[in-house]
């Protein structure tokens, strides 16, 4: 018997796929789109490196837990690259369920377009992953965005990229507050030289009930990244043009489904900002063992934007300020408990406003007797690690233990220590590991 034809392999593969097999595909900048509409759950698609001119449309593409879609570039060596193109965002989700997406480089040119986006359109983008992207060049204006969903979308993970030079790092949700981004884990990125925001999360209005599991409580996790935005700091008087803090986090529902999510915002590096706050929340977050750098006006600052503060918990957080420390402007009246407590705060003006306890406080020139270098604002994230940590043990005070509860990762500190009993701070020694 003859041996099969390629052609005829080729349709027996889709065949098996279709039976629910899952299969592999590879593909190159030549023939990759041929393809994006045969993946099924568990397939992947394989791309080799080269140069991408036709952008990644993904549509109606249903991967399962156990089986998601697969796209992604070499892990090593020279990368899939996709070069931006007029009127199109490069990666464009509309109705995909278990999709991920990794190993890819993501050049915008300055085009005005998104590298990534969840298009306004759809009815859902959930259970994306987003893993190892490199997204640069994407700065046309502050509105062209690495990352962005503008549908509702549920169960991301955006880990490991490095996002700069762009307009906005990452937003999630849309400005009137509809179309809500639920569960999210946020980890492990890089985020530096953008003209507005490295992350936004829009405010939350009413649930949609047809979301995944929307009756129950979430977070969303944001930890591990490094969030910087160097620049020269205005003259006095000046207003720069794109001030935006580093991080800006929206409330959730304020009654209803969602009304208890929460943000958990910890073991991240918030590294300068010359016109605006490193941190700025609303609703119900807690922010614990974070390191805060910036010679700007603001590093923490909790206050209403949408809405108002509501559960709020600032932990075991490391600031050095020119300006203010932590800010919480609470809510009138205020049933809720924004509480401060455990924290080292260099600043200007160390602290102002919610329930206050155990933190220790002074200026800009007090750091240098507890910290191991806070002469000058570090260069790196490495030497942030480094100048922050305490020059002996990690001061201590007389902690209430149910001010950490249900929070994870809270007994380790920014690097990943075992935090003492009672330490305050976010490094619990002097040899913080890289």
């Amino acid at each position: 018997m003859r041996p099969a034809s390629r052609a005829t392999l080729i349709l027996l593969l889709a065949g098996l796929a279709g039976a629910g097999w899952a299969a592999d595909y590879h593909a190159g900048p030549e023939d990759y789109r041929a393809l994006l509409t045969r993946l099924d759950a568990g397939d992947r698609l394989l791309l080799r490196a080269g140069d991408y001119s036709r952008g990644l449309p993904l549509r109606n593409l249903q991967g399962r837990a156990d089986a998601p879609i697969v796209i992604e570039g070499p892990a090593e060596g020279p990368r899939a690259r996709f070069v931006a193109r007029s009127g199109a965002n490069t990666v464009s989700l509309t109705d995909v369920r278990h999709v991920v997406i990794r190993n890819l480089e993501l050049d915008g040119r300055n085009l005005p377009v998104d590298a990534v986006k969840a298009e306004g359109h759809a009815r859902f983008a959930h259970f994306v992953t987003l893993e190892n992207l490199h997204i640069h060049s994407h700065a046309a204006s502050q509105q062209n965005v690495g990352i962005s969903s503008k549908c509702p979308a549920h169960g991301w993970v955006v880990r490991g990229n490095r996002i700069e030079r762009v307009g906005t790092g990452m937003y999630f949700g849309d400005s009137d507050g509809s179309d809500p981004f639920v569960a999210g884990l946020i980890e492990g990125n890089h985020v530096s030289d953008t003209l507005g925001y490295s992350l936004q999360i829009k405010h939350q209005k009413a649930r949609p009930a047809d979301l995944p599991e929307a009756e129950a409580r979430h977070d969303t996790v944001i930890r591990r990244n490094l969030f910087a935005k160097p620049g020269p700091a205005p003259a006095p008087g000046e207003k720069l043009p794109n001030a935006r803090p580093n991080v800006l986090l929206g409330h959730f529902p304020t009654s209803g489904a969602g009304s208890g999510d929460r943000y958990l915002v910890y073991a991240n590096l918030f590294l300068y900002n010359p016109g605006e706050s490193l941190l700025q929340g609303e609703g119900n977050l807690a922010v614990y063992n974070n390191l805060f750098i910036t010679d700007g006006p603001d590093a923490i600052r909790i206050q209403p934007h949408n809405d108002v503060p509501r559960e709020v918990r600032v932990l075991f957080n490391s600031v050095l300020a020119a300006g203010n420390g932590i800010t919480v402007l609470e809510p009138e009246p205020n049933p809720h408990i924004q509480l401060v407590a455990g924290n080292l705060v260099f600043a200007a003006r160390p602290l102002r406003g919610g329930a206050q306890h155990e933190n220790l406080t002074g200026n800009r020139a007090a750091a240098a007797r507890h910290l191991t270098q806070a002469d000058a604002y570090p260069a790196t994230p490495e030497a942030a690690a480094r100048d922050l940590a305490p020059r002996g043990a990690a001061p201590t005070r007389r902690l209430d233990p149910a001010w950490s509860a249900d929070l994870p990762d809270i007994d380790r500190d920014f690097a990943g220590q075992v935090r003492p009993a009672n330490a305050i701070g976010a490094l619990a020694g002097p040899r913080p590991r890289p």
